[in-house]
């Protein structure tokens, strides 16, 4: 099979031919037909985390194909299904975080296209029990963005505990951003898109924002704040500045939801200012099995749209500059 494979971080990308995996007990092997991009997939391959994978790996944890082989002592799933390989590849399954339903806290995870090989391949072998399946209504094409950039922006609308009318300022219009507009807005959000580029800030509007913000032309937090502040800010830009942007265009009582890592890794939060605001400010991680089965639903019912252009797995390198470049409307896809 063919695989886009991390040799060293930093270094471009290598297309490598590689043997088939086989399936161990617990698991099934997947024959890929779609992978997104995702910009923790660019950090991992520059070695951008405290928590670094180690090389040689295969990226990718929005991986969508077709079942074509069982493990021993599978029963979730049958050959010819469709299933989606995220961000958790596996928990324990026994701790606190598992039992309550916050299994992405698990201590002992691994994750997909980090710690395990991942779906920038034209196989990979996944632990069947944190497979998702895609309902019928759903393409690959669609379902990978949805993977990991639908799942996580849903998740960070979750936590936000979004109200209806409440103003929710989306930072970043990109992959997970153009999602998160979506999301906020069928809770009831009103949405505020925010961005450096105009051709996102059309999109936020196309896709349901009632206001934009050009970041590149005016201070953000002016321009939020003159509408009232935002009752929630989500930070998808993978910058601090914009982190501590979110942080100041909130209302009192609003709550900032961290969603990117940039690599720089902190931001500056005024501590007089949170707390005589009554400001929260909340860690947005990814999201569980029923968080993804509920993103495909929504898609599947037709209330959610992806943007995202299909890529060859040869054009990983380049796609990875077209990405840092922001020069993607949303999200790439590789197709296999």
């Amino acid at each position: 099979m063919k695989a886009a494979v991390v040799t060293q971080f930093g270094a471009p990308l290598e297309i490598q031919d590689r043997a088939v995996p086989a399936p161990g007990a617990g698991q099934i092997l997947v024959r890929l037909e779609a992978c997104g991009l995702c910009h923790t997939d660019i950090h991992a391959a520059h070695g951008d985390w405290p928590v670094k994978p180690s090389p040689p790996f295969v990226p990718g944890h929005e991986g969508v194909g077709i079942v074509e082989s069982l493990g021993s002592g599978v029963s979730s799933h049958q050959l010819g299904d469709r299933v989606a390989i995220a961000w958790l590849g596996s928990a324990c399954g026994e701790c606190r975080y598992c039992i309550d339903g916050r299994e992405t806290l698990c201590q002992a995870q691994t994750n997909s296209g980090y710690s395990v090989d991942g779906g920038w391949a034209e196989y990979a072998v996944a632990n069947a029990k944190y497979a998702v399946a895609v309902p019928d209504g759903v393409t690959a094409f669609d379902a990978a963005p949805l993977t990991c950039a639908g799942v996580t922006s849903y998740k960070a609308v979750k936590v936000a505990n979004v109200q209806p009318t409440e103003r929710v300022a989306v930072f970043g219009v990109g992959g997970l951003g153009h999602l998160a507009v979506q999301y906020a807005r069928i809770v009831g959000g009103t949405v505020i898109g925010v961005d450096l580029a105009q051709s996102k800030l059309d999109l936020a509007k196309e896709l349901g924002a009632t206001y934009v913000v050009d970041a590149s032309r005016q201070d953000p937090v002016e321009a939020i704040q003159a509408l009232g502040g935002a009752d929630v800010a989500l930070a998808f830009a993978v910058t601090p500045r914009a982190f501590e942007q979110a942080f100041r265009s909130l209302r009192p009582g609003g709550r900032l939801i961290c969603v990117a890592l940039p690599a720089e890794g902190t931001m500056q939060i005024p501590i007089f200012e949170t707390v005589l605001k009554g400001i929260s400010i909340v860690g947005s991680i990814v999201g569980t099995r029923q968080d993804l089965t509920e993103v495909f639903a929504m898609h599947a019912a037709g209330l959610t749209r992806v943007i995202a252009e299909g890529r060859a797995i040869e054009q990983v390198n380049e796609s990875v500059a077209e990405v840092l470049a922001g020069q993607v409307p949303a999200r790439l896809v590789f197709e296999f």
